[in-house]
């Protein structure tokens, strides 16, 4: 009844500490006011300790899991669509100056399906394992390799000759 922290509640704050700064920016990225970045990314967490006791394993992936299916939530009008999509313009990678390769990019990733924008995300700005994103997406470890490689084909064909720098600079 003191100020004692049981065991699953000392585990739970050890997730949240490691795990909300990636949780954060995965959310921020896509939404453009931070506030909101920060309510979702909290929710996320609100929801892990609901489940907590009857969760097997809550782990990095069920947490993007999550954040994913919140986002999905917060965006079911048409202009928020629209404003975050112009966030993942804006952050695909940062500026070196040169304003063309920023564009080449953009032009890439707009022309990619939604599903290969998607998971060249979570391998490249959220550095999740195949594993996790086969968890994030709840399909095999193989499928996700294979829609991996298929991503990372489409945005290098979509590249003018010549861009490989940028290619590989996604990872591509």
């Amino acid at each position: 009844m003191g100020d004692r922290v049981s065991e699953g509640e000392s585990t739970f704050i050890a997730l949240h500490k490691d795990t909300y700064p990636r949780i954060f920016r995965f959310v921020r990225r896509r939404v453009d006011d931070a506030q909101v970045a920060e309510e979702l990314a909290a929710d996320v967490f609100r929801v892990a300790w609901q489940k907590w006791d009857e969760a097997s394993s809550v782990d990095v992936a069920w947490l993007f899991t999550v954040a994913r299916n919140l986002l999905g939530n917060a965006y079911r009008s048409h202009q928020r669509q629209l404003a975050l999509h112009e966030r993942l313009r804006e952050s695909v990678v940062p500026g070196d100056g040169d304003g063309s390769r920023d564009s080449l990019v953009d032009e890439a990733l707009d022309s990619l399906r939604e599903k290969d924008r998607d998971i060249l995300q979570l391998a490249y700005w959220d550095q999740l394992t195949v594993v996790e994103i086969a968890a994030v997406l709840q399909c095999g470890e193989s499928a996700a390799k294979v829609r991996l490689h298929r991503a990372r084909e489409a945005f290098r064909k979509l590249l003018p000759a010549g861009n490989g720098a940028v290619a590989q600079k996604l990872g591509a």
